[in-house]
């Protein structure tokens, strides 16, 4: 009987996550949409998917961003955003992160979701991990994107691993991408989004979804051959903090 119960709770909680995607997107569909036919326009869509969007969702969920910073953003800044990844929590607080524009760089399997996969697609840079001229375009449109004045985001894992995997290792992707570009890599460090909304049906549970901006690393005197060396760094350190916790001081 109380299996039955939970597995009911569970499959409500899901549901109710569900319904508060749409419901922002459905009384915000004029704007969204006409803020998402042009890249000019993009700072303003990210501001109602920030604000209108992704605080709508964390907070309807009972799953407040508590987000800990070791080092600023500064405003206007390009950036590289890097995290582990967890849940579909992690679109979401990785908006609250932020407050600069950025862009995601994503699966493009998202984009045929319902209703969201129609902005998706439009506002985000797709990658088919499969194939190596997708991956060439990405650089070149997050080339452009990084010439907006935008930031952008890749979870490095490449997708979300097994539930036992506390951390998967990292695609050089976003890295040789920072290098080329001069930008900073920003390592994130997510703690509750796989306990919160896991992948799992029957799980999850409301709660504080904790995150921690750790110290920026400088890309200005690594080539393309640090690559590899920057994402082991970069892994080390997200990899650590997941391990000591969120009140390891910075």
């Amino acid at each position: 009987m109380w299996v039955m119960v939970k597995k009911t709770g569970h499959a409500l909680y899901r549901i109710w996550f569900y319904i508060l995607v749409a419901i922002p997107i459905l009384i915000f569909w004029p704007l969204l949409l006409i803020f998402a036919i042009s890249e000019k326009t993009y700072p303003q869509f990210f501001w109602l998917a920030r604000n209108l969007w992704a605080t709508v969702i964390l907070y309807g969920m009972g799953c407040p961003p508590q987000i800990r910073y070791c080092e600023q953003l500064k405003q206007k800044g390009s950036y590289m955003l890097v995290a582990n990844h967890t849940s579909m929590l992690d679109i979401m607080l990785m908006l609250r992160v932020s407050r600069n524009p950025f862009v995601f760089v994503g699966k493009k399997e998202l984009a045929n979701l319902p209703l969201f996969g129609f902005f998706y697609k439009r506002v985000c840079i797709l990658v088919d991990r499969e194939d190596t001229r997708s991956r060439s375009a990405v650089y070149r449109r997050a080339e452009k994107r990084l010439e907006d004045g935008l930031s952008i985001c890749i979870f490095p894992e490449g997708g979300v691993p097994e539930e036992s995997v506390i951390l998967d290792t990292f695609k050089d992707g976003a890295f040789k991408m920072a290098i080329a570009h001069k930008i900073q890599v920003v390592p994130i460090t997510f703690y509750d989004n796989k306990q919160r909304f896991p992948f799992r049906f029957f799980s999850g549970s409301p709660g504080p979804l904790r995150a921690r901006v750790n110290h920026f690393y400088h890309t200005d005197t690594y080539t393309s051959a640090d690559a590899s060396s920057l994402r082991n760094e970069v892994r080390d350190l997200i990899l650590e903090s997941l391990q000591k916790g969120p009140k390891t001081p910075c």
